[in-house]
């Protein structure tokens, strides 16, 4: 007789696969080129940890953990950067949130999701915030990932 609990002690997660990460990579950085920007981008897994990652030659050295941390941002909660800076400057009882170390609320970072499943984070830094997210939504667009 057995006494071990009877419930499911796993869960399916999905994770953004090592050619899809390289391509969003190229696809980001083709989009900022056509902006004009010199960046960096990012992309991470479901669970934060990064996937891929380039620079481009002219994009300033703080550009690389910005991005990285755009895309972890991203990751953690499922939705967009630049939605956090509406939570943190909007909400007093949030805004504490905005002083974790990692957490970027600028922005330039975009869950990557596909059929509604979390799949990682994207994070591009070296424009404006809305330069940014154009790069950022045109790659995601181009392979073809829900933009939230």
């Amino acid at each position: 007789m057995s006494t071990a609990p009877e419930f499911t002690k796993s869960i399916s997660t999905a994770s953004i696969n090592r050619q899809a990460a390289a391509a969003l990579i190229e696809a980001a950085l083709a989009a900022a080129r056509d902006i004009g920007i010199e960046a960096a981008v990012a992309v991470t897994d479901a669970t934060g940890n990064l996937r891929a990652f380039e620079r481009t030659d002219g994009a300033p050295f703080l550009t690389v953990d910005v991005a990285i941390d755009k895309a972890w941002t991203a990751s953690s909660f499922g939705f967009a950067t630049h939605v956090w800076n509406d939570y943190v400057t909007g909400d007093p009882k949030v805004a504490p949130l905005a002083h974790r170390p990692r957490m970027v609320a600028v922005g330039g970072g975009y869950p990557i999701l596909e059929d509604g499943r979390l799949i990682g984070g994207i994070g591009i830094s070296g424009g404006n915030y809305q330069q940014d997210q154009d790069a950022a939504v045109a790659a995601l667009r181009q392979l073809g990932f829900e933009v939230a």
